[in-house]
């Protein structure tokens, strides 16, 4: 697959934009990948090697995701995992990017990550989503049927935390004060909303709370107007005076342009199969991805795919993520390095850091 080296049609910074994108804290989403043939225990030790390479390397946050029901995908539970990294590493701030609220009770979570403060001090965050994370059926077993949701449910979800963790004054119905998460009164972490969305812009605008956006799979043209929502609806609370906001980018790095996209070929051929109705599965392997007959339809999609992402040599990644931070006038960056083993994955933190 021929690689796109034309810039993101935003426009390319400036000189000025360019240092500020150069001085922007750069962070780390890691997906703790299965790939064909390799254990869950496998994945998940690569994800805290991964975490302990960020640290020395000087990354401000490593944050894991919760997904559920995806073979591709090992973070089904955070709040163990974020344990487990925690325990690996001393100063890199650790957490979800994100808790799919909705599939939990929040006194459940206030407690998980108030018992993660307690322990690990503060250098938690919480990140917070509003899906599933996984398919309609999975996600009725997560939640046990407990009925349709209503469009109150998320940001009340989100209230209701901020009441457990003491943030603000208890609740009418008692939560923060008769009823107490303990771990969690006193014990905050650093929440933050994440979205791919003008809702979750929004919302986290009006709620006062920092903003990740989650471009690295809802790229395009919602990137930066959903920037422009959250700074619009922006209104100071007891966590931010200011907004404070990060985007996400998938991002690999190669030798070159052709390196580069071949090696985001196993993700891409995965996520083909499953735009074309297949069932969810592990990531195919590298001589598997090479020796698939690529179709020219699924030639395409990858290619728009990764042309929204910082696929290519350093150069071009570096390039593509001062566009990222000119256009959504982003805070912060947080990076989900791709590729076919964990050398290509800790070669791309490497470079960017050098």
């Amino acid at each position: 697959m021929k690689a796109r080296r034309a810039p993101l049609h935003w426009g390319m910074t400036s000189s000025a934009s360019a240092r500020r994108a150069a001085t922007t804290p750069l962070s780390v989403l890691d997906l703790a990948s299965v790939f064909d043939g390799m254990t869950h225990s496998e994945a998940l030790a690569q994800t805290i090697v991964t975490a302990v390479e960020a640290e020395r390397l000087g990354y401000g946050r490593f944050w894991v995701a919760e997904h559920h029901g995806m073979p591709a995908i090992a973070s089904s539970a955070p709040a163990v995992l974020i344990g487990a990294i925690a325990a690996a590493t001393t100063s890199i701030r650790v957490g979800s990017g994100g808790v799919m609220l909705p599939n939990h009770s929040s006194l459940v979570i206030a407690e998980q990550f108030g018992t993660l403060v307690a322990l690990h001090g503060d250098r938690v965050d919480l990140g917070l989503g509003r899906a599933p994370g996984t398919d309609q059926l999975t996600a009725s077993v997560l939640r046990r049927n407990v009925g349709a949701e209503t469009v109150d449910d998320f940001p009340n979800q989100v209230i209701e935390l901020l009441a457990w963790f003491g943030t603000i004054a208890p609740l009418e119905n008692g939560i923060g004060s008769t009823v107490t998460a303990v771990p969690g009164l006193g014990d905050s972490p650093e929440m933050w909303l994440l979205g791919s969305s003008g809702y979750s812009a929004q919302l986290a605008g009006m709620l006062g709370l920092p903003f990740a956006f989650a471009h690295h799979f809802a790229g395009g043209d919602n990137t930066p107007v959903a920037f422009e929502i959250y700074r619009k609806h922006f209104t100071p609370s007891v966590v931010l005076q200011e907004p404070h906001s990060m985007v996400a980018v998938s991002t690999i790095v190669g030798d070159d342009a052709a390196d580069a996209e071949r090696l985001a070929m196993p993700n891409g051929l995965m996520f083909a199969r499953m735009r074309q109705g297949g069932r969810p599965s592990r990531i195919p392997t590298m001589a598997e991805a090479e020796a698939h007959e690529w179709t020219f339809a699924e030639r395409a999609f990858v290619a728009e795919r990764n042309a929204q992402q910082a696929v290519g040599d350093i150069g071009f990644v570096k390039q593509r993520i001062d566009d990222l931070v000119e256009i959504t006038k982003a805070d912060e960056v947080i990076v989900v390095p791709q590729g076919p083993d964990l050398e290509s994955k800790l070669r791309t933190l490497r470079e960017l850091r050098e």
